[in-house]
């Protein structure tokens, strides 16, 4: 069997035009563009470059964008001052801090400190409680994009076995969630797991988030899987690969997300309709 690809940035490139499309009614009825305002603290690499992608989309999907970039040795203080400012400004309706924060901030602290109703990235404790009693406002936006993702395929996910490898606030936790809403029967893997081999064997989905390389083998993948690889990992030639050996996956899956290519780009464009959204509750 040939796997699928599960072109993620061809469903997001979709998504950013339906959102563009809707901005320019919107200007054309003389409202306002969505806000979306990006925080970035300090001058980590790789956070420059996931901020740079989110503000190139906003550009696409016509949405205002604001980048506040604040030094390494920002106090936790100053940071929650500059959330205030935003959750005030009635332009904005989207709020992302970029993580990771310095090691001197605390991170659950500033993800308290956005107003729920512009937690477009959906991992205050409020909206993590809503999906908990499945009555969903703002959804974490890599799960939220891979079921996206999973509805593109046609395939009813409802009764399927899904495994879930990592159990992180940001992946693994509302992935559960969001699969559990959809009438899968979960089981969420972690470092503790005892025989991993077996539990990913009997996955009708597989969501990899674990951040190591090709740390699942392909012969452990089911014969007509649904493989999504969160991971993004670079390795010593420069190269990028996910957590799901791809090229051996290949021949048991049925459809299977690329890395790069696959989640990533859902993630931002899934941030955008989550900044949509909150705009249209939010001028209601």
């Amino acid at each position: 069997m040939t796997a699928k690809i599960l072109d993620g940035k061809a469903i997001a490139t979709d998504i950013k035009a339906s959102l563009r499309v809707k901005v320019d009614k919107l200007l054309a009825e003389g409202k306002r563009r969505p806000g979306l305002a990006v925080i970035l603290v300090g001058e980590d690499a790789a956070s420059q470059v996931y901020v740079r992608n989110k503000r190139n989309s906003c550009e696409e999907a016509g949405f205002h964008s604001e980048l506040i970039q604040m030094s390494a040795s920002t106090d936790q203080q100053e940071l929650l001052s500059r959330i205030d400012t935003l959750n005030a400004d009635d332009n904005i309706d989207g709020i992302l801090v970029q993580l990771p924060l310095p090691a001197h901030i605390d991170e659950n602290a500033v993800i308290e400190h956005i107003a729920i109703d512009k937690d477009v990235d959906g991992f205050h404790t409020y909206n993590v409680g809503r999906l908990t009693l499945r009555t969903p406002l703002l959804r974490p936006c890599t799960p939220k994009g891979v079921m996206t993702m999973l509805q593109r395929t046609g395939i009813e996910l409802e009764g399927k076995d899904a495994v879930i490898i990592g159990q992180s606030n940001i992946v693994g936790r509302p992935m559960a969630l969001e699969l559990l809403a959809a009438r899968c029967t979960i089981t969420v893997c972690h470092s503790r797991t005892k025989d991993l081999e077996a539990k990913v064997k009997g996955a009708d989905i597989l969501v990899a988030a674990v951040g190591i390389p090709n740390f699942v083998p392909g012969e452990w993948i089911k014969k007509g899987a649904l493989v999504i690889d969160v991971g993004i990992n670079r390795l010593e030639n420069g190269s990028l690969c996910g957590d799901v050996d791809f090229k051996a996956a290949c021949d048991n899956a049925a459809w299977i997300t690329p890395v790069p290519g696959g989640v990533g780009p859902m993630t931002v464009a899934t941030l955008l309709q989550n900044t949509y959204q909150a705009y249209s509750s939010r001028t209601a």
